[in-house]
């Protein structure tokens, strides 16, 4: 009994210590943006909180200036990356569930086989395509736009691929149904599949949240503005200029700040989250 006790505790050790392991630098974090330069740059930062966290998110967030260089404001930054990540969310959803219903629901000529170029675009990530992208968006006059943050990534194989799989889990007879009751394709969609497919769009746009802030190269390459950084290329130049010129107490600041907005999408759309992750069953 003895030892089938302590089996059970490993488990909770090895949570608790990669809770840890996960935790401590978003800690030092928190509490570096407490305290000022100084204290930071002689390398003996201590573990509770000091007494410049007013001044220092109140500077991140409104200066434009540190003791050593000049930064974009945090709240410039973190305008740039909201838009740019529900307009990247919202777009996927909107694009991936309308081509997904009709590769599901509807008969056309050559439909797999555009079922299967959109599939087949998992295999080229911005990344691969980064040149030509970057080049017709030059040529389109869209470096330092939000249209040119956001259009490039909208397009989303992966959701329409989720959306499908689910689409072919509504029954025919759901579907029959709808046309005694005299629905046409569009009511079909907004009356039946819409809210049958809430959960997987909340699940979706949680992720696809997070995948359009945490954005860096596409952003670092098609914007030169100052007016157009986002919080990810932000903070990289802020701590590109070198140790000895690095404003720590600004830098662990504006990271704080740009964890929140992801934060709060996760904790307000946790229930929806998991529902749409572990529900198979419509």
């Amino acid at each position: 009994m003895k030892q089938t006790r302590l089996i059970d505790l490993v488990p909770h050790a090895v949570l608790i210590l990669g809770v840890l392991v996960f935790a401590y630098p978003i800690y030092v974090t928190l509490i570096g943006s407490t305290w000022d330069s100084g204290t930071i740059g002689r390398g003996g930062l201590p573990l509770w909180p000091g007494g410049e966290a007013a001044a220092n998110y109140a500077q991140a967030w409104a200066g434009e200036a540190g003791e050593r260089a000049m930064y974009t404001p945090v709240r410039t930054m973190m305008l740039n990356s909201l838009v740019m990540a529900l307009c990247i969310a919202l777009g996927k959803i909107a694009i991936s569930i309308l081509s997904a219903y009709a590769v599901a629901f509807f008969r056309f000529p050559l439909r797999m086989a555009f079922f299967w170029l959109i599939f087949i675009t998992l295999m080229l990530p911005v990344e691969v395509r980064i040149i030509p992208t970057y080049k017709v968006v030059a040529d389109l006059g869209l470096i330092d736009t939000y249209a040119g943050l956001t259009i490039p990534l909208i397009a989303s194989a992966t959701a329409t691929l989720l959306f499908r799989q689910f689409f072919l889990t509504i029954p025919d007879e759901l579907l029959e149904a709808a046309k005694i009751d005299g629905a046409g394709p569009v009511r079909f969609f907004f009356d039946v599949v819409l809210p049958l497919s809430r959960t997987n769009i909340a699940a979706l746009f949680v992720i696809l949240f997070i995948y359009g802030w945490n954005q860096y190269l596409w952003p670092l390459l098609v914007t030169g503005s100052r007016d157009m950084e986002t919080i990810v290329t932000g903070i990289t130049k802020m701590i590109g200029t070198g140790e000895s010129a690095n404003d720590w107490h600004l830098i662990m600041a504006t990271t704080v700040l740009a964890m929140l907005p992801p934060v709060v999408v996760v904790v307000l759309m946790q229930r929806w989250f998991v529902k749409g992750l572990v529900d198979s069953e419509k």
